[in-house]
């Protein structure tokens, strides 16, 4: 296929831990006080201690509504964001091919990238990689280490492919990924795989309308329309099909 997303360099991405693992879930607690915590507040901050995997389910996704299809694990890599990588970017991109043919080039372990999602021209949304892990998908390892990579079914010389439902979608989809994570919704922060550092991809292209994303993306902030997204990075949630 003819899909855009760079490799992250496969062999130098390896895997790269840091070592924060002296910070116990006791002293986390130990640090606010002495008050005694809800159990709900205990349960947010496991989930925030540096060090603690986070469980995985099969099937799980990050955005309600998405259908989880697993990407080969030669695409991308094991990690435990955003403790071990802070998470401060969205990228977007095209799949110059259809939507079939981007799924099949992710689960192909000899394609080397692979994106979190793939957003199709009717709006549906795929997940193929957890937000916890690193996607090869940006061509450049920091890039890779602190963004989220979303897909977009289509050509860049074809603004007819950038549907109204897409366009709906996807920034229902980078809203909801910009809430979990604290990302500010601006174009320094949410931006296209042209513009990654050392990239010889040009999409989303010159038809991609960021204007009219933006203000989607923002409205979609503000109104809390982010299609439900998971209450934390590492929680299960069933995959679905719809929107």
């Amino acid at each position: 296929m003819g899909a855009k997303s760079g490799s992250a360099g496969g062999a130098g991405d390896g895997d790269r831990r840091i070592g924060r693992r002296a910070l116990l879930v006791g002293g986390t607690a130990a640090a606010l006080g002495t008050a005694v915590l809800a159990r709900d507040e205990l349960a947010r901050l496991w989930w925030r201690t540096p060090g603690v995997e986070k469980p995985r389910e099969e099937g799980a996704v990050d955005y309600a509504g998405a259908r989880w299809v697993a990407a080969s694990d030669a695409n991308w890599r094991r990690a435990d964001r955003p403790d071990d990588f802070g998470i401060d970017m969205v990228i977007v991109h095209v799949t110059q091919g259809s939507f079939a043919s981007a799924v099949k080039a992710f689960q192909d372990p000899g394609h080397k990238a692979a994106t979190h999602y793939i957003v199709g021209q009717d709006g549906h949304v795929t997940q193929m990689i957890r937000e916890l892990d690193v996607a090869y998908h940006a061509g450049n390892r920091d890039y890779n280490e602190r963004s989220v990579g979303i897909e977009h079914e289509g050509f860049v010389d074809r603004p007819r492919d950038f549907t109204a439902a897409m366009y709906a979608a996807s920034a229902r989809l980078t809203a909801g990924i910009c809430a979990r994570y604290g990302i500010p919704v601006d174009r320094e922060h949410i931006i296209g795989h042209v513009e990654v550092p050392g990239t010889d991809h040009t999409d989303p292209g010159p038809h991609w309308d960021w204007d009219r994303y933006m203000r989607l993306v923002r409205r979609a902030v503000t109104s809390g329309t982010t299609g439900g997204p998971s209450s934390a990075p590492g929680s299960a949630r069933p995959s679905g099909t719809g929107v």
